[in-house]
């Protein structure tokens, strides 16, 4: 089974099932990374409140980290389900 591979998606129900939360949780960290650089941005216009607006560019900052662990989450979790009439197949010959 190889790693980042999109048709991993297809295999199973479990599979469709993995590939629909990975995709769920990136986009929500998605959308917040982006709502979090905008409201900073705004805050930014406003001295008193650039503190805040900083703290959130670090907050999106962060979330944008985590997309690619999201990513490689959900093919560590392929692998946890396991491919194991593959490997047997591959074993035999």
């Amino acid at each position: 089974m190889k790693l980042f591979n999109p048709d991993q998606r297809k295999r199973s129900h479990k599979h469709k099932r993995v590939y629909a939360r990975y995709e769920l949780a990136y986009t929500f960290v998605d959308f917040g990374a982006a709502v979090s650089f905008v409201i900073g941005s705004v805050m930014f216009f406003f001295e008193s409140w650039q503190t805040a607006g900083t703290w959130l560019f670090l907050i999106g900052s962060l979330l944008f980290a985590a997309k690619p662990t999201i990513r490689v989450a959900r093919e560590l979790h392929y692998l946890r389900i396991g491919d194991r009439e593959d490997l047997a197949e591959r074993y035999e010959d």
